[in-house]
């Protein structure tokens, strides 16, 4: 199934989790979670406008900082998510540096932070040419399962149980527009940045029957234009499909609520990432520590009828038996 986005662990399933999920053909990338973060560039980075951190133990939160390092000085929003405390940990991170010289910034770079309670979603500014601090009153909505909603994308979260609140998380797209470049060469059209306005006018659900217009652009300069009705240029050149799901799974203990909350977040995905920390024969431990077996994440993802998935954050005492985790977890998924 095609897709508008393409989503990739940043580290190897023994090192720090964080899923970057990176739009095609779009200087634009949303994450979950910010563990490490050196396998990303710099540009990986200054595409990401989203982030949804499932809780701030050290592991799932040290790459804030990273982050934030090679955004300032930009002209940049990134809106940051997390669970209950979220603002005390955001404002720990911030208080910790001076920040004497950001008055001056040509450009500014504004963190809209978002703390997620179980009914409420409170979010709160900080510039940073006001060094930071809180500026105007905290907004403050219901929530009711959705953290973001755009028209090409949503993205969901759930409540679950790691001895304190973590995030379950989904982004589900609403559909794809997949171009046919044939067609589009049969009508005399060019590719180009209209491309980008067309399927933002699509994904808007605009009126079919409105003017659109496409331009031919030389050295950046429009050098024609002609224009078409919108759902008539859409019937002609684009093939509509069914968008895609990815949820994302860490730290949680294997409980009968947690499966439950899981498998409806989960259900039916094209691609799960869930953490497979320990091995069933040290189910003990893994409940102990309040994380997932390899045999819970298969069966969690068969349960939830999922396409494909993918299991990570494995305790470093396998290192060496990586493909025993990803066997144990699969023989519970075909079962």
């Amino acid at each position: 199934m095609r897709s508008s986005f393409r989503a990739r662990l940043v580290n190897d399933p023994f090192s720090d989790p964080g899923l970057f999920i990176a739009f095609l053909f779009e200087r634009r990338a949303i994450m979950f979670d910010l563990g490490d973060l050196g396998p990303l560039s710099p540009r990986d980075l200054l595409k990401v406008t989203h982030v949804f951190v499932t809780h701030t133990h050290m592991d799932h939160f040290i790459g804030f900082d990273t982050l934030l390092r090679v955004s300032l000085g930009r002209e940049k929003e990134i809106h940051l998510f997390g669970p209950p405390g979220f603002f005390r940990q955001v404002e720990g991170k911030l208080s910790g540096y001076t920040w004497n010289l950001v008055d001056d910034y040509h450009y500014e770079l504004v963190l809209r932070v978002s703390e997620v309670h179980p009914a409420k979603v409170i979010t709160r500014v900080y510039p940073c040419r006001d060094r930071f601090k809180p500026k105007g009153k905290d907004q403050v909505l219901p929530f009711s399962g959705s953290l973001v909603k755009e028209p090409r994308f949503k993205v969901e979260a759930s409540f679950l149980d790691h001895r304190i609140h973590c995030l379950g998380l989904s982004m589900v797209e609403n559909f794809y527009i997949n171009i046919d470049k044939e067609k589009l060469k049969a009508r005399g059209l060019p590719v180009g940045p209209w491309l980008t306005r067309f399927k933002k006018a699509l994904y808007e659900k605009r009126n079919p029957k409105e003017k659109f217009y496409v331009t031919w652009e030389e050295g950046g300069e429009v050098v024609k234009r002609k224009g078409f009705v919108l759902g008539d240029l859409a019937e002609s050149i684009t093939r509509i499909s069914p968008g895609r799901k990815i949820t994302y799974i860490t730290d949680v203990v294997g409980s009968a609520e947690n499966y439950e909350k899981v498998i409806s977040l989960a259900r039916d995905a094209d691609h799960l990432f869930i953490e497979a920390a320990f091995l069933d024969r040290d189910r003990n431990t893994a409940k102990r520590k309040y994380h997932l077996t390899a045999k819970e994440a298969g069966w969690l993802a068969k349960e939830a009828g999922v396409k494909r998935f993918t299991v990570f954050h494995f305790s470093p005492r396998y290192n060496g038996l990586a493909h025993e985790i990803e066997k144990e977890a699969m023989d519970a998924f075909s079962r």
